[in-house]
């Protein structure tokens, strides 16, 4: 496709080494890239950032603003010409192909919603190139891997927004993300919810490839409790169910969070 891309990636200094080796996977391709810094402070002045325009977000009150981010970021994006945008994690390096495929994928699906297949690197695996990464490939099974150059239409409950891709005139039908979400979970399924709402198909692309580098995770993020009840009740209100289920669930295996007839809140006492 002849429109200009731009790679838009929100990020944060927990996340700066991850964003750096991305940045400068991202620099070897014909792209915009904009980067939005999430913390308080200024984007630190490093090597990587050269090159790229950068957009500051801090935090709000309730923490990190992720829909906020992407908004903004993407706003820099399509004023400055961009025609098609990939969104992709800090953490997340572009595979060799992830961005011809989706291209690809756009011209025959130009309504759509695209997302690739994530392979999330084992703690140790550090890629020096894009040129390492085929051989690690090993796609999330939680996801949909159609073989590379097919597309397949996908359910919107499984978007994901760490790798996702859509031309300027369907982000515009979406409408971007919805702000009202501060911290973390459930505004890429409203995102996701949204597309479905207005229309917009969801479809996964085979052999657009990112590679999840490895940090440590808390399973379930016990420091994520308030934002997912928080923001989990926002999605609840807005679409009849619950986001983020399996952390719900687990969270109450664990005796934090129980379910009334008003929805998921903390335990008493808890």
């Amino acid at each position: 496709m002849s429109a200009t891309t731009a790679v838009v990636t929100i990020c944060s200094a927990s996340r700066l080494d991850h964003v750096r080796r991305q940045q400068r996977f991202l620099a070897r391709e014909r792209v915009r890239r904009v980067v939005v810094w999430l913390d308080a402070g200024p984007p630190p002045s490093v090597p990587e950032f050269a090159g790229a325009e950068l957009v500051h977000v801090p935090p709000g009150e309730r923490g990190m603003r992720l829909a906020a981010g992407r908004d903004r970021g993407v706003e820099r994006a399509l004023a400055g010409g961009a025609g098609f945008l990939v969104l992709l994690d800090a953490d997340c390096l572009p595979g060799p192909g992830l961005l011809a495929r989706y291209r690809a994928a756009a011209e025959a699906h130009p309504g759509a919603l695209l997302c690739g297949p994530v392979t999330y690197l084992p703690e140790g695996t550090v890629p020096p190139g894009p040129a390492e990464l085929p051989a690690l490939t090993d796609p999330h099974p939680a996801r949909p891997s159609p073989p590379d150059g097919e597309n397949v239409p996908g359910e919107h409950r499984l978007f994901w927004s760490l790798s996702f891709a859509v031309t300027a005139a369907t982000w515009h039908a979406v409408g971007g993300f919805d702000e009202s979400y501060e911290g973390y979970g459930g505004e890429d399924t409203d995102f996701a919810f949204t597309a479905r709402a207005v229309g917009v198909p969801l479809v996964w692309v085979g052999g657009a490839h990112a590679y999840h580098q490895y940090h440590p995770t808390s399973t379930p993020p016990w420091q994520h409790l308030d934002d997912i009840l928080r923001n989990g009740r926002l999605f609840a209100d807005r679409w009849g169910s619950w986001p983020m289920r399996g952390w719900l669930d687990a969270f109450a295996a664990a005796g934090a969070v129980e379910h009334t007839p008003q929805g998921w809140t903390r335990s008493a006492g808890r």
